[in-house]
This record gives C-alpha cells, sequence and structure tokens, in this order.
C-alpha cells in the first residue's frame, strides 16, 4: 500500500465524524414517512442503553447495518430472514425516509432505524457483545489524503465494533474503491480481535447472501471492482 494509504496511528480521545451531514431533497412520500412510519420503525437516539428485547420484543439473532443509504439491502435481508432482527444506523434523511417506506411495504417487523452518528451509537446505546454480524457496505472512501481521518474504519472503531460483536460474530465489509478496500484490511488484519475469513488472509469472494443494491448495479456498469471482506470476532482471551 501507497504510504499515502496507511491508516494513521488510532487516536482515542479524539472523536472525528466520518460524514457530512446532508439533507438533500426529500420527495413527500418520505417526509410522510419520516413523521408516520418514525414511531413504528424510528428509534430516537439517547445516551441510555437500549435493550434490544425489548425493542424486538423477542430474542433473536440481531444483525446491525451502518450507513443503510436508502435502505434497499436491510429491507431486503430484513424480508428474507424475519427469524432475525435488523437495526440500521443512517444520517441521511431522504435515506432514512425511503426505508421507512420500504419497511411498511414489505410488512416488516424485525427492522428498527436510528438517525444519529454511528459512533455514538455504539458507544452509548448498544451493549457488549449483543449484535452478531456488523455491515459496513460502500461506506464513503474519502479519497483525498486530507479527508483519510474521516474514513469509518480506523483502529479505535473498529475496537468500538469489536466490544459490541458476540464472540464468533462477523464483520462484513464492501467497497468498490481499492485503495479503501486496502486501508480497511490493514486496520483488520492489525486487529487482535479478529480473524480474517479469507482463506489467503486477503478478500473473500462475494457473499450469495448480499443482496446486489442499485448502487453497486450502476458500480457494476461502470466498471467497478466491489471488494468483500469478512471478519470474525475472536473469543475474548480472558
Amino acid at each position: 500500500m501507497p504510504e499515502s494509504e496507511q491508516p494513521p496511528t488510532a487516536c482515542p480521545d479524539r472523536h472525528i465524524r466520518s460524514f457530512v451531514q446532508r439533507i438533500g431533497r426529500m420527495t413527500p412520500a418520505q417526509e410522510r414517512a419520516l413523521t408516520e412510519l418514525w414511531p413504528i420503525y424510528g428509534v430516537d437516539y439517547s445516551a441510555n442503553t437500549l435493550d434490544l428485547d425489548v425493542l424486538f420484543e423477542r430474542q433473536a439473532p440481531r444483525t446491525l447495518e451502518i450507513g443503510f443509504g436508502d435502505g434497499e439491502l436491510l429491507t431486503t435481508l430484513a424480508s428474507r430472514h424475519p427469524e432475525r432482527d435488523y437495526l440500521g444506523i443512517e444520517v441521511h434523511s431522504p435515506g432514512v425516509g425511503h426505508c421507512l417506506l420500504a419497511a411498511q411495504t414489505a410488512g416488516l417487523t424485525n427492522l428498527r432505524v436510528i438517525s444519529h452518528d454511528a459512533v455514538e451509537v455504539l458507544r452509548t446505546s448498544l451493549s457488549a457483545m449483543t449484535i452478531h454480524e456488523v455491515l459496513i457496505y460502500f461506506a464513503d472512501p474519502w479519497p483525498k489524503k486530507r479527508h483519510h481521518k474521516r474514513r469509518l474504519i480506523q483502529e479505535s472503531f473498529v475496537s468500538l465494533i469489536s466490544s459490541r460483536l458476540k464472540p464468533g460474530g462477523r464483520l462484513r465489509l464492501a467497497t468498490d474503491w481499492e485503495p479503501y478496500a486496502e486501508w480497511m484490511l490493514d486496520v483488520l488484519m492489525a486487529s487482535s480481535d479478529f480473524r480474517n475469513c479469507a482463506a489467503d488472509n486477503r478478500y473473500v469472494v462475494r457473499p450469495e447472501a448480499r443482496p446486489v443494491t442499485k448502487f453497486e448495479r450502476r458500480g457494476n456498469r461502470l466498471g467497478h471492482v466491489v471488494r468483500d471482506l469478512e471478519f470474525e470476532r475472536l473469543a475474548d482471551s480472558v
């Protein structure tokens, strides 16, 4: 990896947001969804720890998707796997509205969403070892060197994810930006909490269980190569 792409030394006390808040243009339906459907699917952020059994009214394996965009993948997975619970985090209001509409159309009962900074949600709202799977697909690669500090996958954030995953849980990622794929690989390979599930300690074959979204289909038409990563949370050593 070129020197300019090397992950920086972690600074645990420094919290840099990995996103820029963009309101964007919302359709009337999305605006209505944020008002009418939020009480059904939305979770207002607070510093209090969520009781996921109470939130979903049952005990079940739980998947967390960070940065779900318009919710296409999140709602598709929730529809295909009613035996699992899905919690999504996204700050883009039109995308949240789109996701709520899709959840209503599909009649989903196993999906909830939070519109807040993912780092703060993981730090304050989720208990240790309560998540079975974390999905981070096509996060902003922040390609310019001066913006690398905004990349979501950093040593401190990986450690935070690790603390919320159950031993044996999976962290799944994908990107169509090769330098960011290499960056994520380096950060995760440096973590003693995870094991690379790829036989060659590089990338895994695209999982059949991961639905292809319109974002990915567009990238494929443009000739972008998608790289998937999968890491297993190791059992605690103590």
